[in-house]
Formats: structure tokens, C-alpha cells, sequence
């Protein structure tokens, strides 16, 4: 196994964990088992690791007497359950006034730059103007926004006052928005007028009065100008301009406010691709610490620190990357398609914001790869110290090519977690080695094992990915969940007291975790199960073949493995590159990963964050309907897969 990088002994001693791991836990970061040791320590008492982190962090606030009760109990148990907080003072009150807060980038080429003053007088008069508009601690704000300043600023004024935010990109139709919104019933809507993505205008405006009617709780849109769009409103009430919105909340004058610990922040959706989307709702001060927690010691971000992280406002990473904030960095943000410039702005970006953390998806890294780019050659990224990846498991080749070609000398730190936790279960640290192919280890506070068929613990073999103590990101459960029955329907009911995350996984020797795909998307032929991230990562490696889907058919009395493969132009799938798909699976995994049939679409259906729905290509191959398409940023591709010849014969 190739080693990729490794932090010299400097490196482990100056860094936020090291200095964390020497000063709170009285551990030699220079250690080789430095942080196996200081995981161990860190869950084995959570209250005391827990309250470290409130101190270490420079939470604003008052942490109380009782860090953690009913410890026993997953979930029920209650961290910091006298604590008092406001997340907007945590995420404004960091660095000098004039330091840069954030500097966005457009797909046209549009740039701004944000003081902390400016991102502080801005929130301060959504917080201002949301509280003469009769919003009150607990009111729901929602917005329809690109990754733009605005939408940071809107969310931080919703936090001022204690209101809870909820976002989705602009780019969800009028069902998608209804199916997230009409549930947590909001009472101001933040919208854009329209969007670009891969140097096209869309229309937000033209839908926004379908997606009102759709919404009776609504009693206020806030219309945010941004690609000047024609839509009129004048003949409506409700609808307010941004001008005029922020001239309401002129001055500010909120003063801050200090909620409980776990007072809701905000509400994230799960995808929804099989069902109504969850309303998973985050506590303020559980989402604050593990974010600080994660930006500070595992990603070694401070004040100086410039983090850019690729996402839209409907996918987690957005959450996680204004959480940077708060420990004082310079956050990077981007609106538009990420392959823009030729597949290189992102790239272009790093290079002339001089980012020190760049995070990216790890499909981007893939298509990046296939289109034949040498990053580090045509930019200038020695500033980048970390890449982070997520989104999907990055493969060995991603690993290699970001090490080979966009940074000799940064680490690399890919990550899994998810909406559920707003953070990580498993992620990078600046005390290991990277290892190829291999996620460094589990996060601090992080309890994580991969339990086995038998429920018990195993080293080097494929199982669940469990978290057997509770952390404070936990949602504090599902909107409108009555006893809470669906949030433990969704993570306590195989194993009870134990969370499941749904990953198939495995630990290795080294300490790194492997994710081998979701469990519920893993294959079982022969009974045997096979991690579908497991066959992603020998078809990545055969040039000709650009994305792929891997289900399960159910077929006579048993599951045989299907391969669906999207192809270069000009090329045919025929017996030649056939038998070489399944020679390199055959060789590079087993004879038991290799497909029964491999056919080629032309498209493969994702989420709006990228994600392949491989649980949505399995219904329309057993012919069952696939609900709530509109959560898919290509719904049409799922016509492709219907009715396959290929698929009813040997």
C-alpha cells in the first residue's frame, strides 16, 4: 500500500491536534501511535473530551455544570443540557473586522470580497429586519439561494435571533422545494431571481409564485437580485425586494442572544429519492462543536486559514464550510459548474485565492482525472496544505492522481459522514500517514467500530459502520416526528442503543477506513456481500469508460451483478473492451465482483449534490416506480435503464 504523505515531527508538534494531544490529553504528538492513543482518550470520557473541545475551540458562551447526562442512552443522551450559546456571535466574533470573512466567485467571472465588519452589519440586518417582520426564536426562514454571500449572511441573521434556516439550491423544481419546505412550514422565503450553471441563465423568479401558493405559511419572500431576471411581483404583497428588506433591518441593533445548547440551528434534507424527504433537525451548539472541532484540530484551520470547499446550499458541505467562520478562517465560496473554464475554475480559484484547504467531491476528482488535465503544472497551488474529498468514496487512482498531479506535498483527507451528523464520522488528522485508497481514521469524540453479521467489533473485514457512544451532532431528531419513531426508525432499530450509519466498511490494519459503498446498495450474489465502491474502483481505471452504476438483479432465486457504464465518445462497448472490464474487476477485486452483463447508457441519474443513486437504478430494473424524481438533478436519465432487453435473458 502506497504511502502518499506523512507529517514530519514539526509538523505533528506545531499543529492544533498536536498542540491539543501535548496540552489536554499529556500525549507526545511525535508518537508513532500518537493518534491511535489520542482517539482512544478521547472517547473514553466523553464529558471530559467534549468540554476540552468547548475550551479549545474558544466557544462563545457558557458551557454549565452538566456536560453530558443519560450517557447510556443513544438516543436520550443530552450534551451540555445547561449550556447557553448564540451561533451567529460564534460565527461573526472571530479575527479583526478587517480581515476578509469571505470572497466569493461567480461562474461568469463575477467576484466579491467580505470584511467581517461587512458580513457582521449584513446578518445584523437580516437579523434586524426578520424581527420586525414578527419572526421569533424557533421560526423557520427558508431559502432558494445560489452559495453566495447573501445566503451566508441570511442564515447568520436567522441564527442571531434563533430563528432555524433551511436552504436548498435554486436549481430544485417547484415540487422539490414544496416536498422539503411544506413540511417545516417557514414563514420568510430568501430567493434568488435566477442562476447560472454551464453558461446558462435560469429563471428562478418565473417558478417562485407556484412555489408560494404551495406554501401558505410564507408570509414573505425576499427577492435577491442576481442574474436579473424579469419576473414581476408587483401585483403581490408578500414579496419584498432585498433593498428594500435590508432597509427594514437598517442599523441592526439585535442584541445577541444567548439560546440553549441544544436550540435548533438548522433543518437538513436527506435526498429523498425514496421517500419523502427528512427533516433532520440540528441543535446550534452540537453542530458548532463538532464543526469547529473537525475545521480546527482534524483540518488544522484558524485565523489566517483560507478553506474553499465546492458545494451547493442543499448539500451538508455548504453548512460545514460557513462553519469556518467561527474559527476565524477566510471562507472560499463558489456559485456555478465546477467544470466552467474547461474544468479548471476550481482549480483557478485555488491558485489565485492562494486556498490552503481546497475540498472538492470525489467524482469531480475522477472527471478531473479522465479529462486529461495536469492541475499542478497549469496553476499555481503550493499554498493548498490539505485536499479534502467527500461526497462519494474517493478511489485509489483519485488518491494517486491528486498526490501525482495537483499536489506532491499536501495531505490528502477524505472524509465520510453525512446530513445526518452535519460532519464526519471518519476523516483526516494531521498525525498519520496517508495511505492510498484510505481514509486516515475516525474522528475524535467518534466512537466508530465495523461490526459484523454477529454484531461484534472485526479488524480488516468488510461490515457496518456503527458509533457505539453518543456525540453531540446528533440531530435532535425529525420535524414534526411525534415520540421521535421515524429518527430511531432510521438509525437505532437494527441495533438498538447503536447508532447505524448505512455504510459498508472496513478498518484496516493501519487504522484508515475503507468505505466500501451503502450497505443497503450493497450486492449480494451467493449470498455473498460485495460493496459496489469495491467495483467502482476498477472500472475508474479503464480509460475508456467515463461513469458507472453498479446494482443488483434480483434473478433466478439469487442477485447477479449489473453494470451499467457510460462511455468516451467514439467509443463502442463491444467483446473486446467487455472482456477487459471484467478482466481488470476479475483481477484487481474477485470473481465474485465481476457483472453478470455490463451495458452502456448514456447518462446515469445523480442527487443535486452529485451523488449516483444506485438504489433509484435498482427500482426501475424490477419495474418499481422511483419517488420523488424532482430530487434528482437528472431525472430523466431513469428512462434509460427501463425495460432492458439485456436484462431479461442470461
Amino acid at each position: 500500500m502506497r504511502v502518499l504523505w506523512t507529517p514530519n515531527d514539526e509538523q505533528k508538534m506545531t499543529c492544533r491536534m498536536g498542540r491539543f494531544a501535548k496540552d489536554v490529553a499529556g500525549i507526545d504528538p511525535t508518537d508513532s501511535d500518537a493518534y491511535a492513543r489520542l482517539h482512544a482518550w478521547s472517547i473514553e470520557d466523553p464529558a471530559r473530551f467534549w468540554r476540552a473541545i468547548w475550551d479549545v475551540c474558544a466557544i462563545k458562551g457558557d458551557p454549565g455544570k452538566r456536560i453530558l447526562v443519560d450517557e447510556d442512552q443513544m438516543p436520550g443522551a443530552q450534551f451540555f443540557p445547561d449550556g447557553l450559546l448564540n451561533a451567529a456571535e460564534n460565527l461573526l466574533e472571530r479575527g479583526h473586522p478587517k480581515d476578509q470573512a469571505l470572497v466569493f466567485w461567480a461562474e461568469d467571472g463575477r467576484q466579491e470580497v467580505w470584511s467581517r465588519s461587512q458580513l457582521k452589519e449584513t446578518a445584523g440586518r437580516y437579523a434586524a429586519a426578520y424581527r420586525a417582520l414578527g419572526v421569533r426564536a424557533g421560526d423557520r426562514i427558508a431559502a432558494i439561494m445560489p452559495n453566495m454571500p447573501h445566503t451566508i449572511a441570511a442564515f447568520i441573521g436567522a441564527a442571531w435571533i434563533g430563528a432555524v434556516f433551511s436552504s436548498a439550491s435554486p436549481d430544485f423544481g417547484v415540487s422539490g422545494v414544496t416536498d422539503r419546505f411544506g413540511q417545516i412550514e417557514p414563514k420568510i422565503l430568501i430567493a434568488c431571481d435566477g442562476y447560472r450553471y454551464g453558461g446558462k441563465i435560469f429563471d428562478v423568479g418565473g417558478k417562485l409564485g407556484a412555489i408560494v401558493e404551495n406554501l401558505p405559511s410564507i408570509e414573505h419572500v425576499v427577492v435577491v437580485p442576481y442574474e436579473g431576471t424579469q419576473a414581476d411581483f408587483s401585483d403581490d404583497d408578500r414579496f419584498i425586494s432585498m433593498e428594500k428588506f435590508l432597509k427594514i433591518g437598517e442599523g441592526g441593533g439585535v442584541p445577541y442572544k444567548a439560546f440553549g445548547f441544544n436550540h435548533p440551528l438548522y433543518i437538513l434534507f436527506s435526498s429523498g429519492t425514496t421517500g419523502k424527504p427528512k427533516c433532520i433537525v440540528h441543535s446550534a451548539g452540537g453542530a458548532l462543536i463538532q464543526q469547529f472541532k473537525e475545521h480546527q484540530l482534524h483540518c488544522d484551520n484558524g485565523e489566517g486559514s483560507r478553506v474553499f470547499f465546492f458545494s451547493t446550499c442543499g448539500w451538508m458541505m455548504w453548512n460545514w464550510l460557513v462553519a469556518g467562520l467561527g474559527v476565524g478562517a477566510t471562507i472560499l465560496l463558489y456559485d456555478g459548474s465546477p467544470f466552467a473554464m474547461d474544468g479548471r475554475v476550481l482549480f483557478r480559484i485555488a491558485d489565485r485565492e492562494k486556498a490552503d484547504y481546497f475540498g472538492v467531491s470525489a467524482k469531480w476528482i475522477d472527471a478531473v482525472h479522465k479529462s486529461g488535465q495536469h492541475p499542478a503544472a497549469e496553476n499555481n497551488l503550493g499554498a493548498i496544505r490539505m485536499i479534502g474529498s467527500t461526497g462519494s468514496p474517493l478511489s485509489p487512482e483519485g488518491f494517486s492522481f491528486i498526490a501525482d498531479e495537483i499536489s506532491t506535498t499536501a495531505q490528502i483527507a477524505s472524509m465520510s459522514g453525512g446530513t445526518d451528523i452535519v460532519s464526519c464520522f471518519v476523516l483526516g488528522n494531521p498525525l498519520q500517514s496517508v495511505y492510498e485508497g484510505e481514509i486516515q481514521g475516525p474522528g475524535l469524540g467518534m466512537a466508530v467500530e465495523i461490526w459484523d453479521d454477529d454484531h461484534a467489533p472485526v479488524i480488516g473485514q468488510k461490515g457496518e459502520l456503527v458509533c457505539v457512544k453518543p456525540f453531540p451532532s446528533m440531530p435532535v431528531g425529525f420535524w414534526n416526528d411525534a415520540d421521535n419513531a421515524r429518527y430511531k426508525a432510521a438509525y437505532f432499530e437494527d441495533y438498538p442503543g447503536i447508532w447505524r450509519h448505512g455504510d459498508w466498511a472496513e478498518i484496516t490494519k493501519h487504522g484508515g477506513v475503507i468505505i466500501h459503498g451503502r450497505s443497503d446498495a450493497t450486492l449480494n450474489p451467493g449470498g455473498v456481500r460485495i460493496g459496489t465502491a469495491e467495483i467502482y474502483n476498477q472500472v475508474e481505471q479503464v480509460p475508456q469508460i467515463l461513469d458507472s452504476v453498479c446494482v443488483g438483479q434480483d434473478w433466478q432465486d439469487d442477485v447477479r451483478v449489473i453494470l451499467f457504464v457510460v462511455l468516451r465518445e467514439g467509443v463502442a462497448l463491444d467483446e473486446a473492451l467487455i472482456k477487459e472490464i471484467k478482466g481488470k474487476i476479475r483481477k484487481g477485486a474477485s470473481p465474485r465482483h465481476v457483472p453478470a452483463k455490463i451495458i452502456a447508457v448514456a447518462d446515469i441519474p445523480r442527487t443535486k449534490s452529485g451523488k449516483i443513486t444506485e438504489l433509484a437504478v435498482r427500482d426501475v430494473v424490477h419495474g418499481r416506480p422511483v419517488k420523488n424524481q424532482h430530487a434528482l438533478a437528472n431525472p430523466e436519465a431513469l428512462a434509460l435503464f427501463e425495460k432492458l432487453e439485456q436484462l431479461q435473458t442470461a
